[in-house]
């Protein structure tokens, strides 16, 4: 793993078990890390990372999770605790063998 200069205090990710990753990174791109994460006091792969995941966490976020205001909240709880109602259509479809 490459280190950047003044980092060597910080732990690394390399060892047993940590799969690697390689990237194909433009001349400027690379200088650009390299500067940001001395600036960080990380190594390169700490900042790399740290910031794949958050921008992965940000984009992923709506798939996974969603806020409500507490009166949407109500309505929504509501909406479930329902008693469903029969769908003759849908249970056609769900009965139907998968082309699969």
């Amino acid at each position: 793993m490459t280190k950047t200069p003044g980092t060597s205090h910080l732990p690394t990710l390399r060892g047993p078990g940590k799969p690697r990753l390689s990237l194909r990174v433009e001349d400027r791109d690379r200088e650009l890390f390299d500067r940001a994460a001395d600036a960080s006091r990380e190594t390169l792969t700490q900042f790399l990372v740290a910031g794949g995941r958050e921008r992965a966490e940000r984009l992923l976020a709506d798939r996974t999770r969603f806020q409500l205001s507490p009166d949407a909240w109500d309505e929504l709880v509501a909406i479930m605790d329902r008693e469903a109602k029969p769908n003759p259509k849908l249970a056609k479809l769900f009965s139907r063998r998968s082309a699969a």
